[in-house]
This record gives C-alpha cells, sequence and structure tokens, in this order.
C-alpha cells in the first residue's frame, strides 16, 4: 500500500478549513515553518500544487479543492472509527438543513430525538439555499437537489403550496362573500380563484425566484392566468408571509411543513381551494462512503419516521 506522507494529511486538512498556515499552525500547536515543510512534502509527494499563494492571499488549486473533499472525508471516517473502538458512544453530527424547514419542523421536534438517542449530538447548520454537499460544510443534509452521485439520498417530502390566512381573516372572508360552512368545516365549502384574488396575495418570490412566481402557479394550475387586478406583497421568505397572513394581512401560500404539528397552526385556516406541486422535492442525503456511522443511520431512520407520523411523507414511496 503506497500512501502519502499521513502526518502532512491533518496539516493541509487544517490549513484548507482556515484558509491560513499561521492560524492552521496555532490550532497544531506547531511553528508555521513546519506546517509549510508539511504542506511542501505533500505537494512533492503528489507533483501537484495544492495552494495559491499570492502575498498574504492563500487559495485552494483546482487540484487542492478535490484532494481536499476526499481527505476530509477519510479523516472523519478514521476518527469515528477510533471513537466507536475506543467506546465514545457520543455522536455528532452537523446537519445543514434550509432555514424554515429546520425552524418550522425539525426544531420543535429535536426533544424527542433527544429523548430517543441521547448520545447523538446534533448540530444544524442553517442554509439559505441548496446546500453544496461536502464533508467541510456538514456531515449530512437536507437537500432539494440529489445531483451528486457520491452521496445516498431518502426522500422527505414533495412539496405543494396552498392557500392560508388566518383565523379572523377567514371570519372576513366569509362574511363579505356570504359563505356559509357545513358543520363548521371550511373544507366544506368551495372558494373560487376569482374569489381569492379579491384579497391581497401574500408572494414569497424566492420560490419561483421572481416576485409573484408562486401565485401565478398556483392559478395556473387551475388553468388560470394570474389577475392583472391582484394586489401581491411580496416577500423574500415565507416565514415572512406567513407572519404577514397570522396578522391578518391577506392570503399566503405555504407548504405542509410550515404548519406540520406546531401549536400556532390553529391560527390559520386552510382554504377550501386546491393545491399546486412546486416540484421541489426534500431529501436527506449523506455520503455513500459513510453510510455504515451509526450517528447518520440514527438520524436518517429517525427523520423518515417523524416525516411520515407528520404527514409528509408516505409510508411506501418509490426512490
Amino acid at each position: 500500500m503506497k500512501l502519502p506522507p499521513l502526518k502532512a494529511l491533518p496539516v493541509f486538512e487544517a490549513v484548507a478549513r482556515l484558509n491560513s498556515f499561521s492560524l492552521a499552525a496555532d490550532e497544531l500547536a506547531v511553528s508555521q515553518s513546519a506546517v509549510s515543510h508539511q504542506i511542501k512534502q505533500l505537494e512533492t509527494y503528489l507533483g501537484e500544487q495544492l495552494f495559491w499563494r499570492s502575498g498574504r492571499t492563500l487559495s485552494l488549486t483546482d487540484e487542492g479543492r478535490q484532494y481536499l473533499d476526499a481527505v476530509s472525508s477519510a479523516l472523519l471516517q478514521i476518527e469515528r472509527a477510533s471513537e466507536q473502538i475506543l467506546g465514545h458512544e457520543e455522536s455528532l453530527l452537523r446537519l445543514s438543513v434550509f432555514s424554515s424547514f429546520a425552524v418550522r419542523w425539525l426544531v420543535p421536534r429535536l426533544p424527542d430525538l433527544k429523548r430517543l438517542h441521547p448520545q447523538l449530538d446534533l448540530a444544524l447548520e442553517m442554509s439559505s439555499g441548496n446546500p453544496v454537499l461536502s464533508d467541510r460544510v456538514a456531515d449530512c443534509f437536507i437537500t432539494v437537489k440529489p445531483t451528486s452521485p457520491a452521496f445516498s439520498y431518502e426522500l422527505l417530502y414533495e412539496e405543494r403550496l396552498f392557500p392560508v390566512c388566518s383565523q379572523d381573516y377567514w371570519q372576513k372572508i366569509r362574511r363579505e362573500l356570504s359563505l356559509e360552512e357545513v358543520s363548521g368545516d371550511p373544507a366544506s365549502m368551495s372558494l373560487t380563484p376569482a374569489m381569492v384574488a379579491e384579497y391581497p396575495l401574500l408572494s414569497t418570490y424566492s420560490i419561483y425566484d421572481r416576485q409573484g412566481g408562486d401565485w401565478e402557479a398556483w392559478y395556473r394550475e387551475a388553468g388560470l392566468d394570474l389577475p392583472k387586478s391582484c394586489r401581491l406583497l411580496h416577500s423574500s421568505h415565507m416565514l415572512l408571509s406567513l407572519e404577514a397572513a397570522r396578522f391578518h394581512q391577506g392570503i399566503a401560500l405555504t407548504n405542509d411543513y410550515m404548519l406540520s404539528t406546531r401549536k400556532d397552526s390553529g391560527d390559520f385556516v386552510r382554504l377550501p381551494c386546491h393545491s399546486v406541486m412546486t416540484g421541489d422535492i426534500f431529501y436527506f442525503a449523506w455520503k455513500t462512503s459513510r453510510r455504515r456511522e451509526r450517528g447518520i443511520q440514527l438520524l436518517r431512520r429517525w427523520l423518515v419516521s417523524e416525516a411520515i407520523n407528520s404527514g409528509l411523507r408516505p409510508e411506501e414511496v418509490s426512490q
């Protein structure tokens, strides 16, 4: 077995992660010259330059980025395997997750995860967009883009959008449109897209990357164009639109996990209208080479169970 200078690998990982020779030297409690020597030794062995150095600026080369992904993963696996042999039960996992999914669905359930698996220490890495699948970012991910062949994926949720408003706003709509419920159930009624257009529409432009894109898709699902007379109120995030709906400012489009088993979900009424699929499919993702890690598999099974129990995912799905 032909291996590179093994002492140089943790040094390379530290320099790449901290983007600094001096900071890596401080972390590893060695001199900066020792760090430089180890990197030079590794570059000589590989026959490739791993870093670009320009004055005080340091950056990875393309070869360096490629090597870092492999080295980081290998060092993590060595660390996990050593912890198991040493009898260390605690497992620290970094999960990169969309902010809205974390705040509205995941975080309220974490006490149950801790109760069931006290040895699992979960650190959340909040993501405003789709995360880069890399060990440098996190150990596992919730993503809507299962594109990396190095990762395995477990389906959690296929997103759909439906209109909601506050309880008080629903009573206002009922009075103004002279709507009558059967047995107090809003679902027993029918609210047409034309009726919905009479009220301010709270739009989240990040969903379709353009203002009003969510409501355009909702009307298109009904075979209609978005009425030009619509009053659109724009927000950058669904959390903001939902809060605006809570305070009686109009009708918002939201999804299942935003209202899933939350104590405040009773503040909202789901309007008796159609829904629209966004095309986003949420997956739990982990690097296939780390599939045997107990912590990742515990988290995977728990997430799938919670997704099924909360109605996000059917019990039987085709992967």
